[in-house]
């Protein structure tokens, strides 16, 4: 037994199904997943000035963005920053560093910093290049910040956007944005989609496709253990990938073939999950 690799090896599996590092060749295609996969592609592919993926914590938001990037064209520059902060100038330090452009020799001043910016979108545009920049965690940005990268979509060259902004973040964001004082913001996100948490049945279905997408059967968690997974996750992927990985590794410590409701009250009981189990369950 000490040979085997964690559980993978005694449940035939080719690698651990539930990881929590985003993995877009793990991720089940939900409804709404589809869903916002087609409004953000259409969203690059539109040219949106912005773009806005939001969603609670863990919803796959971050692992849904890599795929549609993994499937654009190669033409893209692509710049991503995430939990960005700091007041003007300090956040378009961020975005150059996030695009790979040297500003070591600039003083900490707005105005030479947005210059050097505005060169390299000139620059990328006669190359024939469209550049993305994606904010992740965006709900973290003050209104100030938020500000100040929606007036980078105010580079342009006659009727081409020079830049297209992906904003990335948690419910509040959408309530940022619907504020009074970011109307002109809101105003230029032409694709916008909200990822809800699983159901009690999306919770079994996402479960069994990452099981499958790594040579499993799909059947190695029984259904009351489903519903038990569901009960203290409230449908967040992020959730049910630690309660998963833990159940599976309890089952292999005890020589189970299948994950049962037991076993997953065992996990619980011992406080080795540490999910957020007061959240309201999806309907």
């Amino acid at each position: 037994m000490a040979e085997v690799v964690l559980y993978t090896d005694y449940f035939g599996l080719s690698e651990r199904p539930f990881t929590l590092v985003p993995d877009p060749s793990l991720i089940y295609w939900s409804v709404q997943h589809k869903r916002a996969y087609s409004v953000l592609q259409y969203g690059l592919l539109s040219r949106a000035p912005v773009t806005l993926v939001s969603g609670e914590i863990g919803a796959g938001k971050t692992t849904l963005v890599q795929a549609v990037l993994r499937e654009m064209d190669a033409d893209l520059t692509i710049g991503l920053i995430s939990n960005a902060q700091g007041g003007r100038g300090e956040l378009l330090r961020w975005i150059l560093n996030a695009f790979g452009v040297d500003t070591d020799d600039l003083p900490n001043e707005y105005v030479a910093l947005f210059q050097r910016f505005q060169d390299f979108l000139l620059e990328q545009y006669t190359t024939g290049r469209r550049v993305v920049l994606i904010i992740d965690e965006a709900q973290n940005l003050s209104a100030e910040g938020l500000e100040e990268v929606r007036m980078l979509t105010n580079i342009n060259s006659n009727k081409d956007e020079l830049i297209q902004l992906v904003l990335v973040g948690q419910p509040e964001l959408r309530d940022i944005i619907r504020g009074p004082n970011m109307r002109q913001l809101a105003q230029r996100i032409s694709a916008s989609y909200h990822l809800d948490r699983l159901d009690r049945d999306g919770v079994g279905a996402y479960i069994a496709h990452r099981l499958r997408a790594v040579g499993g059967t799909g059947q190695e968690f029984a259904p009351d253990a489903c519903d038990m997974i569901y009960d203290h996750t409230a449908g967040i992927p992020r959730l049910v990938n630690q309660l998963c990985d833990f159940s599976m590794l309890y089952a292999w410590n005890d020589e189970e073939k299948q994950i049962t409701a037991p076993t997953v009250a065992a996990v619980l009981a011992d406080g080795v999950f540490f999910g957020d189990t007061e959240m309201e369950p999806a309907p």
